[in-house]
């Protein structure tokens, strides 16, 4: 006797949901794997989809690799150009603003285990690390440069070598992110990353600022020429 009622799917999905959630489950396995140890059928297989599907959208790994890091970091980068360019606020505010949103956004997530794969695994795989330095990287600096040089023009910041100081701000941060993938587990008292931020602000701010206060009549200070 023919059966009156097909049995439905465990569950459906949209054909153009596809790309994000195989991009997701990269983002899991990249993270977890590393990316040398990372197989495309693990990541079809947590998308719920063949290889095969994934193939249909990502013709190798080196592919859904930077697919998965322009989907996931190039628009938080993009939000910290837009927010220098509109910030109204005081460069000490802006600055204190960035680190912890930063952190909020990409160092307290899944996304900061990025950081540390690429500094794990970017001798054996060059390419990848080309890739990162200059759709990563290269704008994460630049971010923090103009975020210096803003607060220079304005007064509010000694006029230092922002390229070099923006390299010595990333440190830091990159040092975080290794202690919450890694040593933490391996310290008694793991680094508490508020602490740490509130430390790391504190130390940067005293560094930088001027004796000219944010409104003081004074002048700004005059921009000093440095190489990057």
């Amino acid at each position: 006797m023919p059966c009156l009622f097909k049995t439905k799917p465990r569950w459906t999905r949209r054909k153009d949901a596809r790309p994000q959630e195989l991009l997701a489950a990269a983002l899991d396995q990249f993270v977890a794997r590393g990316y040398a140890a990372t197989r495309l059928e693990d990541v079809a297989r947590q998308a719920g989809v063949s290889k095969a599907t994934l193939y249909l959208y990502f013709i190798n790994k080196e592919e859904l690799f930077k697919a998965m890091v322009r989907e996931n970091l190039l628009p938080i980068i993009g939000e910290g150009e837009q927010t220098i360019d509109a910030y109204e606020g005081d460069s000490i505010s802006l600055f204190r603003d960035m680190m912890l949103g930063w952190w909020q956004r990409i160092g307290d997530t899944p996304l900061s285990g990025i950081s540390k794969l690429m500094i794990a695994e970017s001798g054996n795989f060059p390419g990848l690390a080309q890739f990162y330095h200059d759709e990563v990287i290269t704008r994460g600096i630049a971010i923090i440069v103009r975020m210096l040089e803003r607060g220079i023009a304005r007064g509010e910041f000694r006029a230092v070598n922002a390229c070099m100081v923006a390299n010595v701000v990333v440190a830091p941060m990159l040092m975080l992110m290794l202690s919450k993938h890694g040593f933490n587990a391996c310290q008694a008292k793991p680094v508490t990353p508020q602490q740490y931020l509130d430390s790391f602000i504190d130390l940067c701010l005293h560094g930088l600022l001027t004796d000219v206060q944010p409104g003081s009549a004074n002048e700004p200070n005059k921009i000093m020429e440095f190489p990057c």
